[in-house]
């Protein structure tokens, strides 16, 4: 009855971490896949954030109507993982978002093959404002 009750604990545990996740850092795989697979993956999410990144120029403008915001990522439960604000007079706009549509793909597939869960909430596209000219998101 003791093993019982502390696989019950350990798991309940695991699960309330699994449920309160609010990001990649905090998952609980669900299922398993091979960890070359795993890391591969995650790798190439990692990568293709950092191309998007770099393809959101956030300077340049000078009025707050010239800022925009991008969806970042896939959670597991579905909609995006973050927003990135960027300007819109300096930044190739098709080219971002061909990068964060690739980017968007690769997390699905990571997650779904990783087995992660995360929180099913809906995330707002923050708002944005100029700053020392560069678009900057002013809530979260």
């Amino acid at each position: 009855m003791r093993l019982l009750v502390g696989v019950i604990v350990a798991t309940s545990g695991a699960l309330l971490t699994g449920a309160s996740c609010s990001n990649a850092a905090h998952v609980l795989p669900a299922q398993s896949t091979s960890a070359s697979d795993t890391v591969g993956a995650r790798t190439a999410v990692i990568q293709l954030e950092k191309e998007a990144r770099v393809l959101a120029r956030a300077d340049g403008c000078n009025d707050a109507v010239q800022c925009r915001t991008a969806p970042v990522g896939a959670r597991s439960c579905g909609g995006p993982r973050t927003y990135i604000a960027y300007c819109a007079a300096t930044t190739d706009s098709a080219a971002l978002f061909r990068k964060l549509n690739a980017l968007k793909v690769a997390e699905m597939q990571y997650n779904k093959g990783a087995g992660l869960m995360s929180t099913c909430e809906f995330r707002m596209p923050p708002e944005v404002a100029v700053q020392g000219g560069s678009c900057k998101a002013t809530s979260p």
